[in-house]
């Protein structure tokens, strides 16, 4: 290995791997096993190298729809749900099934957002990754789509992957798909241009508006390139290398290979929380900031005092996130908060000493302690 390996995924350990529902399905729903085959040999022959591999492998709902006699993906969520339920155990019968013909064991990981976004939750969860690449079994992650609701969903698993990359300590994350990678143009446009390596999101800021979302959300899958572009840029600023590439390169992938858009890390690994905290929640509510408070959180990192907000929107209970957004109404970061939305009339603009005198003891605390708080880029 040569030291420009360092840091690409010919270098990597361990390895999150996502594949999508329009690599792994024919056109009319079932599970297509000759895609899926190949898939498993490629990543079965990644681990006779002695590479740990989690596979993230969407497919669940486009497998159940034929058997239910859905003719299309239903857009309602119970349908969907019911769908989900009948492909999971299809897909992880043929993905047990491939893999043992290699000596490879499974385990079956369904997340949903609450695993990843509350402490104890999330800890079980690396706790059961650990365990099982440390008996030598593969895990292969879905979205819990029977269970989850459209308030709770991650949305697609692009972002799951690029979540359970952190979670798992991974060095490098492959988004796959039906689409080599990223253009700077719509592919079928005569003059699009791959995108070899983005270093940066300057790289991407003279690509035609809408052509990276490439062939965009399918009658199967729910994401294109887009939710791509968006999931390797968690993975980057964690500092993890992310590829994406066509499903039928995953072995040049993994290889090494100049193949797909390579994405370089642009940061450093953090808190696993704060990740889930900025990428994995959605705000239920706003503390808008003064400018003293906005200058305290996001360049001294003190935590968020009553005194330094001027008003609270949305209804919100202790333990929620919120926005922290400044006087110009820009999001500057994103917080658990530690009162319920009905408390905060009396507490804001005050200091925490007032209102302990006045409230009782219990009230001399922080809306949002600094260790529950991230800082959004603008």
């Amino acid at each position: 290995m040569t030291p420009a390996d360092v840091g690409t995924v010919a270098a990597a350990k361990r390895l999150v791997v996502k594949v999508g529902s329009s690599s792994l399905t024919t056109a009319t729903g079932g599970i297509d096993d000759t895609r899926l085959e190949a898939l498993v040999y490629s990543l079965a022959t990644a681990r006779t190298t002695g590479r740990e591999i989690v596979l993230v492998s969407s497919g669940a709902i486009a497998a159940g729809l034929a058997p239910l006699g859905f003719t299309r993906r239903p857009r309602d969520l119970a349908r969907q749900q019911a769908a989900a339920s009948v492909g999971q155990g299809l897909l992880m019968h043929r993905y047990t099934a491939a893999f043992a013909s290699y000596g490879i064991r499974v385990g079956q990981v369904l997340l949903s957002a609450d695993d990843v976004t509350r402490r104890g939750h999330y800890r079980n969860a690396y706790r059961t990754f650990a365990k099982l690449i440390e008996l030598g079994a593969l895990p292969i992650v879905n979205e819990n789509d029977t269970v989850a609701t459209s308030e709770i969903r991650f949305g697609d698993n692009d972002r799951l992957a690029a979540l359970v990359a952190h979670l798992v300590h991974a060095d490098a994350l492959v988004l796959l798909s039906d689409v080599d990678g990223v253009y700077d143009r719509p592919p079928s446009h005569p003059d699009a241009r791959r995108i070899p390596v983005v270093r940066s999101r300057a790289d991407l800021a003279d690509v035609e508006t809408g052509s990276v979302t490439a062939k965009g959300a399918d009658a199967l899958g729910t994401g294109g390139v887009e939710t791509k572009v968006d999931a390797a840029n968690i993975a980057t600023s964690a500092g993890i290398v992310a590829v994406v590439a066509r499903a039928d390169q995953v072995g040049d992938v993994l290889a090494g290979r100049a193949v797909g858009t390579r994405f370089e890390p642009t940061g450093k690994r953090r808190a696993t929380r704060l990740l889930w905290l900025a990428h994995a929640t959605d705000p239920q509510g706003q503390l808008v900031l003064d400018a003293g408070a906005v200058a305290a959180v996001t360049g001294r990192g003190t935590s968020l005092l009553p005194a330094g907000v001027v008003a609270a929107h949305g209804s919100f209970v202790t333990g929620d996130p919120v926005d922290l957004v400044g006087p110009d109404g820009v999001v500057v970061a994103r917080g658990l908060v530690n009162y319920d939305s009905a408390e905060l009339p009396v507490l804001l603009g005050r200091s925490t000493r007032e209102l302990a005198a006045e409230l009782g003891d219990a009230y001399e605390r922080e809306l949002v302690h600094r260790d529950d708080l991230v800082l959004l880029a603008p």
